[in-house]
């Protein structure tokens, strides 16, 4: 469910020094034309009386402006007083008066403009920290945010390792005015003469054995002679694909089969050995070994089948544990290559019906045209056996497949593999283990040579804090390096230190006791980014400055000179992909202004290099004629635990009035939603459209505040959750401009969730609405191996899983109307949520709800115009909430009976 030196003055200084741009000085000369009037002051005090009367007026929902009666100005409202002329004295001296008064008006003007005075608000930079509107802009429309227009461009940068160790290569595909695949260095991507650059592919296209090839994916070899290229794709489930694949040569821009006698069927995972000599491949299950000096394909399995898996992983490990369609991994002397051999067999099946289309491709029969396409999923949901999986060890030279006992390992029906990482040279690997409810973990460290295996860390998680561990694909092998100070091979890793995640490095390889590297009450965030192996520096994300932040930081291996590389003067949210040695890095910005990129070296390279490559003006434009909602970040208390909140007010808000506001939430474990980024989705089109405020608070259980608010939930997920959005929300209900009476919730996937269960503890007390999609509604329907980690299994939990569950109905009967979603073909969070739920309603007797289901959709709704259907949906359900629809429907009667009631 888906899922962060020796340096000189000039070297010390944060690589991002671009400002976001201040407003400020534009604010005070454009509210400075006010202070020209003082008429429309005195008028204001002329109706403040009827003004001050209207304080408690309702915010209406229709956008039509309408004048107040006081501002409407009839003669005939009036008793005619007659007119009573003024003398000619008093007249002249009255014109007198008027023609100063037109002349200073017109000089100030004047003034005014020429000197820059005013800005049209479409001139002026977008600014994220504005505390109100400026201007008339257009409003953000749903249509702008389905087309993407909201979305900043971002520009990928792939980087690539040098055949001789090179650092800073970029891997280009498709750029305009160049060759189709080249490789060329980050500092001279530019130029034409550049020394660093290579052409791999001259066109996007070739032939092979007569067989035009489209490229859908490249891979270059590692000595650049090569390049992997896969066509036809066919698309799995979220991450897995199969295609054709085929090896093209560089010198000759030829290009040929992977297997030349199987060449149209279709492989499912391949990649190069590191020495570039050989490709490991994966096809129905079952491993093979193509030398690239020989056209003899060579078989390494032959176990492989519908419920055993080679080298790929099953539907949970790819959905939960890898997130990725890879379980092979390569040695770094291609001397062995490491593999997940998957046995499902176990796994009982869930069917996901297809009704109007046919994932498969493949024909129905004569006479079963009209039945629909059944795809058997072998899911493992809480509490159902798991699949079961074990590392096994190719050895190159001698073919030959091996499994490594481990001393003390688990169980196989309570192991999760979740990471595997080879130890360099040093034909050891570093395989990283937990038990099924993952609060025990086991690193272990094998040698494929002996042949031996032994776990050199263990952690029971129960017994520090009673949380759980999240997977995690970070660890980081440490060479030894005696002239640069490591004596000993290592591997950097994440620890929980004081509460919160940070890093540690790890040597000798077996030692427990690592040099920790960070501390604090913050953490750092899928890390580590890189190692600089030459500087001893590693870099990282972390939310140091502030947990809904991130900056990139760097620190040495020994734990001292913590430095930042991003401007931490200023709030930002960043991302950073380094190159493969760290030495140069794409630094993006994410926000909360407009997002940019740019390409700089880091703090150890000594050629320093910085270049701007997207600016994203057209975004710029876009959100300076855009009005769009003000963003009120704050905190609030809930139980002694401070709690992140965002608030997006509606341009030009007026305290004065009473709006309604919808909650918006996901709430997952670990998961944040309130952040410092440019984001405009469908929250910012119902505060800035629609005119509703829209309130997101990050309750316990979510991520980066530490594990104190994130491991109470343990168990019993879905209870803390709630009563913090309802805490919140008590809270917001209380304020002069909010309407009590109008508070509506919605989520999707664990926020549609989150919304039935806050109904659920509510009843009716505080959220009046709620719209559900896709939700869970009893997490025994949930996969195993995300469920088990934040609530053990049903076996063990069973009254946690009974108290999760979305089953007192009738509570949800004292809402005044809910609204539920769901994708009839949802692989994931499956349509039985809904249905059971649908159940228990009927049975009770209980009707205040909607309901619309999506044919052949998955959990991202797609499918026929379906995701623009559900939102559609969810804007017009709420609009008829809040403008009292839904209330008029509660006990309907017919209509000449609802007359008859009026006129008596």
């Amino acid at each position: 469910m888906a899922r962060e030196h020796a340096m000189n003055d000039e070297e010390t200084q944060p690589l991002t020094k671009e400002e976001i741009p201040s407003t400020s000085a534009q604010h005070d000369r454009a509210e400075s034309i006010s202070s020209v009037s003082t008429t429309s002051l005195v008028l204001e005090h002329i109706n403040e009386d009827a003004a001050n009367s209207r304080l408690l007026e309702k915010y209406r929902d229709d956008h039509t402006p309408k004048l107040r009666r006081d501002e409407e100005f009839d003669i005939e409202d009036g008793k005619f007083q007659g007119v009573k002329p003024a003398d000619k004295k008093a007249r002249r001296l009255l014109w007198i008066l008027g023609i100063i008064c037109a002349v200073g008006w017109g000089l100030a003007l004047v003034t005014f403009v020429t000197q820059g005075g005013y800005q049209h608000a479409s001139t002026m930079p977008h600014d994220p920290l504005a505390t109100y509107s400026r201007g008339s802009g257009k409003k953000v429309t749903m249509d702008q945010i389905q087309a993407g227009m909201w979305i900043a461009r971002r520009q990928g940068v792939s980087w690539i390792a040098g055949p001789q160790g090179e650092d800073g290569l970029l891997l280009e595909r498709g750029v305009s005015g160049k060759d189709y695949l080249v490789v060329e260095g980050i500092t001279d991507r530019d130029s034409f003469s550049s020394k660093s650059k290579k052409t791999l592919m001259k066109s996007q296209s070739f032939f092979a054995d007569s067989k035009f090839i489209y490229p859908n994916e490249v891979w270059p070899s590692p000595n650049f002679q090569k390049v992997l290229v896969m066509s036809e794709k066919e698309k799995n489930w979220r991450h897995s694909f199969v295609g054709l694949y085929w090896i093209f040569d560089v010198a000759t821009q030829t290009g040929q089969p992977l297997d030349p006698a199987n060449p149209e069927v279709k492989v499912q995972l391949a990649s190069w050995s590191p020495r570039s000599d050989a490709i490991i491949f994966t096809r129905d299950n079952n491993m093979f070994l193509r030398r690239l000096d020989s056209d003899v394909i060579l078989q390494i399995t032959k176990d492989g089948g519908s419920e055993l898996f080679n080298g790929v992983p099953d539907w949970v490990y790819e959905e939960e544990v890898f997130a990725g369609n890879s379980a092979t991994w390569w040695s770094d002397d291609a001397e062995y290559i490491a593999f997940l051999r998957t046995d499902e067999s176990a796994v009982p099946t869930f069917p996901v019906q297809y009704f109007l289309s046919r994932p498969s491709g493949k024909k129905p029969k004569p006479g079963e045209e009209n039945y629909p396409e059944v795809r058997d999923i072998k899911y493992p949901k809480a509490g159902a056996p798991n699949p079961t999986v074990t590392l096994q060890i190719y050895d190159v030279a001698k073919n030959e497949v091996f499994a490594v006992k481990i001393d003390d390992d688990f169980v196989d029906a309570d192991r999760l593999i979740t990471e595997v990482v080879w130890a360099g040279h040093s034909k050891q690997v570093i395989v990283r283990e937990t038990n099924r409810e993952s609060d025990l973990l086991k690193v272990v460290l094998i040698d494929v040579e002996r042949r031996t295996g032994k776990a050199i860390r263990t952690v029971d998680v129960n017994a520090v804090d009673g949380g759980w561990f999240e997977v995690s694909e970070k660890t980081t092998f440490i060479p030894s390096d005696p002239a640069n100070g490591r004596n000993h091979d290592g591997y950097i890793d994440t620890v929980i230190h004081e509460g919160y995640d940070h890093l540690a490095y790890f040597t000798p390889l077996d030692n427990p006791n690592p040099v920790l590297l960070t501390s604090g009450k913050w953490e750092v965030v899928d890390a580590p980014s890189v190692v600089d192996l030459t500087n001893n520096l590693v870099y990282f994300i972390a939310t140091k400055e502030s947990s809904i932040q991130r900056h990139a930081y760097c620190v040495k291996l020994d734990g001292t000179d913590l430095k930042a590389i991003t401007d931490t003067t200023k709030e930002g949210y960043y991302d950073v992909s380094f190159s493969k040695l760290g030495g140069y890095a794409l630094v993006t910005y994410n926000g909360p202004g407009i997002p940019w990129q740019k390409l700089i070296s880091t703090p150890s390279t000594k050629q320093q290099f910085e270049k701007v490559l997207e600016e994203n003006k057209a975004l710029d434009k876009l959100a300076r004629e855009h009005e769009l909602p003000v963003l009120m970040y704050q905190t609030v208390n809930v139980n002694g635990f401070e709690l992140n909140v965002l608030e997006r007010r509606p341009p030009h808000f007026d305290p004065k009035k009473k709006y309604p506001v919808l909650f918006f939430l996901y709430n997952g474990p670990g998961s944040q939603q309130v952040e410092k980024k440019f984001h405009v989705d469908f929250q910012s089109f119902v505060a800035s459209n629609l005119g509703y405020i829209v309130v997101t608070v990050d309750g316990r259980g979510t991520g980066f505040l530490g594990r104190d608010v994130r491991c109470v939930i343990r168990g019993n997920i879905g209870h803390y959750e709630a009563h913090d959005q309802i805490a919140t929300a008590k809270i917001w209900a209380q304020k002069n401009y909010i309407d009590e009476d109008r508070i509506a919730i919605w989520g999707w996937s664990y926020g549609g969730f989150m919304t039935l269960k806050t109904l659920e503890i509510d009843a009716g007390e505080t959220f009046k609405y709620g719209m559900a999609v896709a939700p869970v509604t009893d997490w025994r329907f949930y996969d195993s191996v995300y469920t088990e980690r934040y609530m053990h299994t049903p076996q063990h939990n069973p009254e946690g899983y009974d108290n999760s569950s979305i089953s007192d109905v009738n509570a949800l009967a004292k809402n005044v109307r809910f609204l539920v979603m769901h994708g009839v073909a949802d692989d994931n969070v499956h349509m039985q949520n809904s249905l059971t739920l649908l159940d228990k309603l009927d049975l009770a007797g209980i009707e205040n709800y909607d309901v619309h289901v999506f044919p052949d959709s998955d959990h991202s709704i797609y499918f026929h115009n379906a995701n623009k259907i559900v939102y559609d949906k969810l804007t017009s359900w709420l609009i008829n909430a809040f403008n009292g629809e839904w209330l008029k429907i509660d006990h309907a009667v017919p209509k000449n009976e609802a007359e008859r009631k009026v006129r008596a």
